[in-house]
């Protein structure tokens, strides 16, 4: 997608605070991720990345109308979720024991879920309606769901898990970041490889390996440790 002479000021305004925006939460990312997980570095770089994830879903849905690309709308929904209910559940510790969602979460939950779904529906049943092939908007409407209908999940059920907020903040935090990639990919790569699938999903292939191992390592490091017999 891109501007041309004849477009609308609003469209290359929004095309030039799309690309900005773009840009600082890829390189913003590992900033957040490198510093000590709840200091001031981490929380203020933290908060700049999702504004500017934010920013990217902002501009990109009303953009996505005008071309139209169907496809950018539908993956700009949730792939500021993923940021966005990265945030939130920070809020929503009390989850495990009697706490329960606001209203704002349960709206973003249900639009993803619907969003999503509408996504890989229309990949797989409707693919000339989407700009994408038909296997790239089913994985990425297939992942919306599951994150999403995960959130749902959560508001209804205590989370079992005394740490359930850690691995949702990474975890999801992690998956905004994947989509910045794919996004990334898509631009610079495709001018080479063409539209391939692999040329979108390879972000995908390897940033869910990486959620995994990374929530793995920590649910080790937070499992209670066997208390020592005591010495007689």
């Amino acid at each position: 997608m891109s501007a041309h002479a004849h477009d609308p000021l609003w469209v290359k305004l929004f095309l030039t605070i799309h690309i900005a925006a773009g840009a600082m939460s890829f390189l913003l990312a590992p900033i957040a991720l490198a510093t000590a997980k709840g200091g001031k570095q981490h929380k203020r770089w933290g908060m700049v990345y999702l504004w500017s994830m934010g920013a990217v879903a902002f501009t990109a849905v009303p953009m996505a109308f005008f071309f139209p690309v169907r496809f950018l709308a539908l993956v700009s929904v949730f792939s500021f979720y993923f940021a966005f209910s990265g945030y939130r559940v920070l809020r929503l510790k009390d989850l495990a024991r009697d706490g329960s969602a606001g209203p704002i979460d349960w709206i973003a939950a249900v639009i993803t879920f619907a969003t999503s779904t509408l996504l890989a529906w229309l990949s797989w049943f409707r693919p000339a309606t989407m700009e994408v092939i038909p296997i790239v908007g089913v994985v990425f409407g297939l992942i919306g769901m599951r994150v999403s209908a995960q959130q749902i999940i959560s508001f209804v059920r205590k989370p079992k898990e005394k740490m359930f907020w850690w691995y949702t903040h990474l975890g999801n935090f992690i998956g905004s970041y994947i989509a910045a990639w794919s996004a990334f990919s898509v631009v610079t790569l495709s001018r080479v490889l063409g539209n391939q699938w692999y040329v979108w999903l390879w972000p995908v292939m390897i940033g869910i390996p990486a959620i995994i191992i990374t929530t793995a390592y920590y649910k080790r490091k937070f499992a209670p440790r066997p208390k020592s017999p005591a010495v007689a």
